[in-house]
């Protein structure tokens, strides 16, 4: 038997072209490595699922994509961020928006929208076949017959789609096997690396931290003295370092900065506040509360999570009352406060990634369709995809609009 459409993998991108191209009357196999589909998609956002971004300017979202916007302008003007949102309120999933734009079930469970994925492929009548690991994909002078599977089965096919994600979080299958056979057929695959993933500090303060977070800070990357990257958001203080969404968009280029040296990362607690200003605000609260230990009151101006690392870092004894504060001791807290300096030890492993970069080179791909320059037939889609892509929902947007894509165009040239 041939099928219309092959698709390989059972993430969301692999989900979401299986069900497209039924959708459009296709006969589609849908082939899982694992016992079940989804695996990752139940993980992401800690279990919550960051659905997309909604980000109502479409240059501006794509715009987060960085250097490879550009490919994204007419697979998006097929299917972008609204859409995805129809898509899954006209399944009855309620949505919530949250901070910087990101989109979670109202249920805040993955689970809801593993329950529309699954719903969308068998309304579709999908044909999916688990434990089903394939070990080549079947090519031959330009044109693609199908997959070969590790127990030798031969699945033939029409069209082909590629969604097997990349080598984040391994133990849900993403292993990155799709990038040798899509390699042994001719594609050229920029070797992945950690893209979104904590970062490890050396400092024991940090790791003292660990489950408290702080909102609306300045993370500032230093190298050789110098200022590299800034952003403001919030930071979580864990066991190993620092993460958060802030963080992780910040990491590829942590990254890249540690084939050079040492890397520092600067907190500023009161971005956008100068030194006088601060400098007034201490100085009443210290007048207001002389007689008290600086140590139960600094918690009125900083988080008190923090307060004993800012007076430790300020050589200031924590039971000094108020009032014996010299003027030199509360210049330092304050310039603590703005530059609170931590030591990049590493970055975590791909065990702990969200997603890895690398991939596929865009430029042997016809993003309009999502299909390969060099086998007109075959499709690549989502963390398959050579695409840098921040935190906030992006990188589910990006399998929703490519696996969109993908499916409608293998369904349509039938």
């Amino acid at each position: 038997m041939t099928w219309d459409v092959v698709v390989v993998g059972g993430g969301p991108a692999g989900m979401m072209a299986a069900g497209r191209a039924a959708e459009m009357g296709a006969r589609v196999l849908l082939l899982e490595k694992n016992k079940s589909l989804g695996k990752k998609l139940l993980i992401t956002g800690g279990g919550r699922c960051n659905v997309t971004n909604a980000e109502p300017d479409l240059k501006k979202l794509l715009d987060r994509f960085r250097y490879e916007k550009n490919f994204l302008f007419s697979p998006f003007s097929k299917w972008d961020n609204t859409d995805t949102l129809k898509f899954f309120n006209a399944r009855d999933m309620k949505t919530k928006i949250e901070n910087e734009q990101r989109v979670f079930p109202a249920s805040d469970s993955a689970q809801s929208v593993w329950d529309v994925m699954k719903s969308f492929i068998d309304q579709g009548k999908v044909t999916v076949k688990y434990d089903a690991p394939v070990s080549e994909i079947l090519a031959s002078e330009g044109n693609i017959q199908g997959v070969t599977l590790k127990d030798k089965a031969v699945i033939l096919a029409k069209k082909v789609i590629i969604a097997t994600g990349g080598k984040s979080r391994p133990e849900t299958g993403s292993t990155g096997d799709a990038f040798g056979w899509l390699a042994k057929i001719g594609h050229t695959i920029k070797e992945p690396n950690v893209s979104l993933v904590p970062v490890a500090i050396e400092d024991a303060w940090v790791k003292e931290l660990q489950g408290k977070s702080l909102e609306k800070v300045k993370i500032t990357t230093i190298q050789n003295d110098q200022k590299q990257k800034s952003a403001i958001g919030k930071i979580l203080f864990t066991h190993f370092g620092v993460t958060g969404p802030t963080v992780l968009n910040m990491s590829r280029d942590i990254s890249e900065l540690l084939k050079y040296g040492p890397v520092d990362i600067h907190l500023d607690l009161f971005p956008g506040i100068d030194l006088g200003t601060l400098n007034k605000q201490l100085t009443e609260l210290f007048r207001n509360e002389s007689n008290k230990k600086i140590k139960n009151v600094l918690d009125q101006w900083i988080p008190s999570g923090v307060v004993p690392t800012i007076l430790e870092k300020a050589s200031v004894s924590p039971d000094t009352p108020c009032h014996s504060i010299t003027r030199d001791e509360r210049i330092g807290i304050i310039d603590t406060t703005k530059a609170l300096s931590m030591r990049v030890r590493g970055l975590l492993g791909t065990d702990k990634a969200i997603v890895t970069s690398g991939g596929v080179e865009l430029a042997e791909m016809d993003t309009s369709t999502m299909s390969s320059k060099l086998y007109p037939n075959l499709y690549v889609v989502g963390d398959m995809l050579n695409i840098d892509r921040p935190s906030g929902g992006f990188g589910l947007q990006l399998c929703w609009t490519t696996g969109f894509v993908a499916g409608t165009s293998a369904a349509k040239d039938l």
